[in-house]
């Protein structure tokens, strides 16, 4: 399964390369900032892809950004000033007598400090990091779909919870993440053949097990560099009692391993389909699923590199 991606979030080169609009409908529903609202998980990249648009609802859908950011860096600076006061308080008691708890809060704050303030110095940071891309599952991405015959950039949670399943199926099933192909005919019959996207990424990443049995996260990129471009199956959910917000989400369909992540200890592989086959992935026969799959068989095989994830 596709533990991890790092996308293509410019959304300039999105729609330049593969032709596509965006959804700004989509994206504004997304970032609205709502005291009353979580914040939505998104990567930096994706956030940061809107502070240059000039026009007008894409500057809007920044204000929203930085109105949740302004409102992370308050919570961020809060935290920092309660740890760091644990902090000198079990000092403190550790002149006087060592005790576990002295040393645990020690140990937790020190670590809470840390985190904090590596947040507050990325929510003020422009300069882009590698890591700003980078998705995990229940982190939303830019995927593309087809909408009324174009090609249309929407963002999407990473976990698909499909129409009509309830919302305790993101905690019953944490894995909807991937959707495996000997499963798209029964568990992902209603997507496959009807709600198909791509996410475009550049690396993606697996959780294996390392020498020394401990798990190990790698990092594979195609070794010409070419973009991948993942199939995906979608949907769109909406609470019937009308309690839960609408989702957009999905799922990275995965195959047999390519013979170099087998070799780096892994057992499945994202489906990287040929840009030929892009419109008609897009466009699916539900009644013609042979298609579907000659896709999958006709995926290109770039030799993915590997190394242990930083």
């Amino acid at each position: 399964m596709c533990y991890s991606a790092q996308v293509k979030a410019d959304y300039r080169k999105l729609v330049r390369t593969y032709g596509a609009i965006m959804s700004i409908e989509d994206f504004v529903k997304l970032y609205f900032h709502d005291a009353g609202k979580a914040r939505p998980k998104t990567p930096k990249a994706m956030d940061d892809a809107f502070r240059e648009w000039e026009n007008t609802a894409e500057h809007d859908i920044w204000r929203h950004i930085a109105a949740w950011r302004g409102q992370e860096a308050i919570a961020m600076e809060r935290e920092l000033f309660t740890q760091k006061a644990r902090l000198n308080t079990a000092q403190r008691a550790l002149q006087v007598k060592v005790t576990k708890k002295a040393e645990n809060d020690v140990r937790v704050a020190t670590n809470k400090i840390e985190r904090a303030s590596q947040k507050l110095d990325d929510l003020r940071r422009t300069e882009p990091l590698a890591r700003d891309s980078r998705i995990f599952p229940g982190v939303y991405a830019p995927v593309i779909v087809m909408e009324n015959g174009r090609r249309v950039i929407k963002p999407m949670r990473y976990q698909c919870r499909l129409c009509g399943k309830p919302a305790t199926y993101d905690v019953k099933y944490p894995g909807t993440y991937n959707a495996r192909r000997d499963s798209l005919e029964s568990y992902w019959r209603e997507a496959f053949g009807r709600n198909h996207g791509i996410l475009v990424v550049d690396t993606f990443y697996e959780n294996v097990e390392g020498p020394d049995g401990k798990n190990q996260v790698i990092e594979f990129t195609p070794r010409d560099r070419d973009p991948m471009l993942v199939a995906c199956l979608w949907s769109a959910w909406t609470d019937p009692k009308g309690q839960e917000p609408d989702l957009l989400s999905f799922a990275a369909i995965t195959d047999e391993p390519e013979p170099e992540v087998a070799a780096a200890g892994h057992d499945r592989t994202i489906i990287n389909i040929r840009p030929e086959h892009i419109d008609a992935w897009l466009n699916p026969n539900p009644n013609d699923l042979a298609a579907l799959y000659a896709i999958f068989d006709d995926k290109q095989h770039p030799f993915y590199e590997h190394r242990a994830a930083a």
